[in-house]
Protein backbone atom coordinates (compact mmCIF):
# COMPACT_ATOMS: atom_id res chain seq x y z
CA UNK A 1 0.00 0.00 0.00
CA UNK A 2 1.61 3.07 -1.10
CA UNK A 3 1.40 6.06 1.21
CA UNK A 4 1.82 9.78 0.65
CA UNK A 5 0.75 13.25 0.47
CA UNK A 6 -2.73 12.00 -1.43
CA UNK A 7 -5.74 13.95 0.09
CA UNK A 8 -8.74 12.59 -0.34
CA UNK A 9 -11.65 13.91 -2.03
CA UNK A 10 -14.01 15.78 0.31
CA UNK A 11 -17.60 15.92 0.45
CA UNK A 12 -19.62 19.10 -0.88
CA UNK A 13 -20.41 20.99 1.57
CA UNK A 14 -23.94 21.74 2.99
CA UNK A 15 -23.38 24.79 4.06
CA UNK A 16 -24.77 27.74 1.31
CA UNK A 17 -22.14 30.10 0.09
CA UNK A 18 -21.44 34.29 0.71
CA UNK A 19 -22.95 34.92 -2.19
CA UNK A 20 -25.78 32.93 -1.84
CA UNK A 21 -26.91 34.36 1.77
CA UNK A 22 -26.41 38.13 0.01
CA UNK A 23 -29.27 37.09 -2.55
CA UNK A 24 -31.33 34.73 0.26
CA UNK A 25 -31.43 37.73 2.40
CA UNK A 26 -32.31 40.13 -0.53
CA UNK A 27 -35.15 37.86 -1.55
CA UNK A 28 -36.74 37.65 2.21
CA UNK A 29 -36.62 41.19 2.92
CA UNK A 30 -38.12 42.05 -0.19
CA UNK A 31 -40.88 39.64 0.36
CA UNK A 32 -40.90 41.33 3.52
CA UNK A 33 -41.89 44.36 2.07
CA UNK A 34 -44.27 43.02 -0.11
CA UNK A 35 -46.40 41.45 2.77
CA UNK A 36 -46.04 44.95 4.83
CA UNK A 37 -47.21 46.87 1.81
CA UNK A 38 -49.86 43.97 1.50
CA UNK A 39 -51.10 44.82 4.55
CA UNK A 40 -51.11 48.47 4.94
CA UNK A 41 -52.74 49.06 1.66
CA UNK A 42 -54.90 46.02 2.12
CA UNK A 43 -58.55 48.40 2.05
CA UNK A 44 -57.53 50.56 -0.73
CA UNK A 45 -56.32 47.49 -3.15
CA UNK A 46 -59.88 45.67 -2.12
CA UNK A 47 -61.59 48.67 -2.87
CA UNK A 48 -59.84 49.56 -5.95
CA UNK A 49 -60.74 45.83 -6.92
CA UNK A 50 -64.10 45.66 -6.04
CA UNK A 51 -64.81 49.19 -8.01
CA UNK A 52 -62.91 47.40 -11.41
CA UNK A 53 -65.00 44.03 -11.09
CA UNK A 54 -68.56 46.35 -10.30
CA UNK A 55 -67.51 48.39 -13.12
CA UNK A 56 -66.36 45.49 -15.05
CA UNK A 57 -69.78 43.72 -14.64
CA UNK A 58 -71.87 46.46 -15.15
CA UNK A 59 -70.81 47.61 -18.28
CA UNK A 60 -70.30 44.06 -19.80
CA UNK A 61 -73.76 43.17 -18.77
CA UNK A 62 -74.98 46.18 -20.72
CA UNK A 63 -73.05 45.68 -23.40
CA UNK A 64 -73.65 42.27 -23.76
CA UNK A 65 -77.49 42.04 -23.11
CA UNK A 66 -78.80 45.49 -23.95
CA UNK A 67 -76.42 46.29 -26.82
CA UNK A 68 -76.42 42.46 -28.13
CA UNK A 69 -72.63 42.44 -28.55
CA UNK A 70 -70.50 39.28 -27.92
CA UNK A 71 -69.15 39.39 -24.39
CA UNK A 72 -65.45 39.11 -26.50
CA UNK A 73 -66.15 42.45 -28.03
CA UNK A 74 -67.54 44.10 -24.54
CA UNK A 75 -63.67 44.16 -23.59
CA UNK A 76 -63.49 47.51 -25.76
CA UNK A 77 -65.62 49.50 -23.92
CA UNK A 78 -63.37 48.88 -20.62
CA UNK A 79 -61.05 51.69 -18.89
CA UNK A 80 -57.73 51.41 -19.71
CA UNK A 81 -55.83 49.11 -16.63
CA UNK A 82 -58.64 47.01 -16.32
CA UNK A 83 -56.76 43.99 -18.46
CA UNK A 84 -56.34 41.90 -15.16
CA UNK A 85 -60.47 42.05 -15.16
CA UNK A 86 -61.52 38.28 -16.38
CA UNK A 87 -65.40 38.08 -17.41
CA UNK A 88 -67.39 35.00 -17.54
CA UNK A 89 -71.32 34.91 -18.46
CA UNK A 90 -74.73 32.76 -18.01
CA UNK A 91 -76.58 33.29 -20.76
CA UNK A 92 -79.59 31.04 -18.95
CA UNK A 93 -79.89 33.88 -16.11
CA UNK A 94 -78.64 36.83 -18.54
CA UNK A 95 -75.81 37.78 -16.32
CA UNK A 96 -72.09 38.93 -16.16
CA UNK A 97 -69.79 38.14 -13.44
CA UNK A 98 -66.02 40.15 -13.61
CA UNK A 99 -63.24 39.02 -11.96
CA UNK A 100 -60.02 39.94 -10.54
CA UNK A 101 -57.12 38.44 -9.02
CA UNK A 102 -59.58 34.95 -8.82
CA UNK A 103 -59.78 37.00 -5.26
CA UNK A 104 -62.49 39.61 -5.85
CA UNK A 105 -66.09 39.25 -8.22
CA UNK A 106 -69.10 40.91 -9.13
CA UNK A 107 -72.10 40.22 -10.88
CA UNK A 108 -74.20 42.55 -12.85
CA UNK A 109 -77.97 40.49 -14.32
CA UNK A 110 -79.82 41.75 -16.87
CA UNK A 111 -83.55 42.87 -15.75
CA UNK A 112 -86.19 44.13 -18.33
CA UNK A 113 -87.00 47.20 -18.13
CA UNK A 114 -84.44 47.83 -15.03
CA UNK A 115 -81.03 46.74 -17.18
CA UNK A 116 -78.02 45.42 -15.52
CA UNK A 117 -78.12 45.34 -11.76
CA UNK A 118 -75.37 44.52 -9.84
CA UNK A 119 -75.27 42.24 -6.75
CA UNK A 120 -75.22 44.09 -3.54
CA UNK A 121 -71.47 44.08 -2.14
CA UNK A 122 -70.78 41.61 0.54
Amino acid sequence: MATGNHSSPTAPSLTIGPKRRWWLRIVLVVLALVLIALAVFWSSIRSYAMTGTSYGARVACSCRYAGGRDLSDCRKDFEPGMELVSLSEDSDAKNVTARFALMFSQTATYKEGWGCVLEPWK
